[in-house]
């Protein structure tokens, strides 16, 4: 798969903290909102004025899972951010030296590992993504997740949270390695408020991996995009359809969401599927299934930034992260968010 090049971004703020501990509710989080014509600064909770009755937001049921665990091998202590399960006894995962030091680490094919105490055994580096590779337990892991696993976390955030902090309303099945943030600002009220103004909603399943998926700055290259499993369910498709006929817009909570409705794309519309997909989205692959995206802000060698401009292009796309930059939006999972509209 050809890469779109990488952007060419100024230091972003991050979110160092959630916006609970920034004295706001999961709501009051700051929206750009941008739309064929400009860009506008509002809340999250201005949603209801925002969208239109017969409007329908497609969400990820995905609940996060505490996936970072204690390791131990050749290299000595380190840990294991466990990325996508592929069977009983086959993960991919990230080996990271702690939250603020990365891979990839030194392993070799057929090093022996302990995972939080369960042999293991490292298989192979996954091709093209030299910080992944897979992982064969010698146990199931579930377990070991409960007891000793905790939530990812990167350098940029200044303390822990518990698991529940990075789970979204609609958190459903646990799956993903990191949280589906796109739709952590929406509170029970807000929903509830967007369901008495005409506003539907609909779900989609999609296990988020961890964050490796980047264009290489060394444009023009491949972009290898590694399998995360989803589901789109018919009654999912046949919303879509509906809300389609009678003149309401479809609109993602999250790239995930995108993602999973694309890779179900058939004959002209949505229709119930489910599997993996290894869908890379961008200008050469444009966005078919939304009208719009409820997303975060991306980092300039993120894949997300490809799959945004594949749904309104680069010239719009440029101009809605000046406005961003220019107004000191947060960054990061805890951050604030973007409406982005086609037209």
């Amino acid at each position: 798969m050809i890469a779109t090049r990488p952007w060419d971004l100024p230091p972003v703020p991050e979110a160092d903290r959630t916006p609970e501990d920034r004295g706001l509710a999961r709501d009051e989080v700051r929206l750009l909102v941008s739309t064929g014509a400009h860009e506008s600064d509002r809340r999250f909770r201005d949603l209801p004025g925002l969208l239109r009755p017969g409007d329908l937001l497609v969400v990820n049921e995905s609940a996060t899972i505490p996936a970072s665990v204690p390791a131990s091998g050749p290299l000595g202590d380190f840990r294991l951010s466990l990325s996508t399960e592929y069977g009983a006894d086959l993960w991919l995962a990230e080996p990271r030296w702690g939250a603020s030091r990365p891979g990839p680490l030194p392993l070799q094919p057929g090093d022996p590992l302990s995972v939080a105490g369960v042999p293991a055994r490292w298989v192979a580096p996954f091709p093209g993504i030299p910080r992944l590779g897979f992982l064969r337990v010698e146990a199931d892991l579930t377990p070991v997740l409960q007891a000793r696993g905790r939530p990812i976390r990167y350098g940029y955030l200044a303390r822990e949270y518990p698991l529940e902090t990075y789970q979204t309303i609609f958190a459903r099945v646990p799956g993903s390695a990191e949280m589906p943030s796109a739709g952590r600002p929406f509170s029970l009220r807000l929903r509830e408020e967007l369901e008495r103004y005409g506003v539907r909603f609909a779900p989609i399943l999609l296990h988020a991996g961890v964050s490796s998926l980047e264009i290489d700055e060394s444009f023009p290259g491949q972009v290898p995009i590694y399998p995360e499993p989803f589901q789109v369910p018919a009654a999912t498709a046949a919303a879509i359809a509906g809300a389609r006929a009678q003149g309401g817009r479809v609109i993602a909570v999250g790239t995930t969401v995108v993602r999973a409705l694309e890779s179900a794309w058939d004959c002209g519309g949505v229709r119930a599927a489910r599997g993996f997909t290894r869908l890379y989205i961008s200008p050469d692959r444009p966005i078919r299934s939304v009208d719009g995206i409820i997303t975060g802000f991306h980092t300039a060698t993120s894949t997300h930034l490809a799959l945004l401009e594949g749904l309104v292009g680069r010239e719009r796309l440029t101009r809605a992260y000046a406005a961003a930059i220019a107004g000191g939006y947060l960054w990061h999972e805890f951050g604030d968010s973007h409406l982005l509209m086609r037209n």
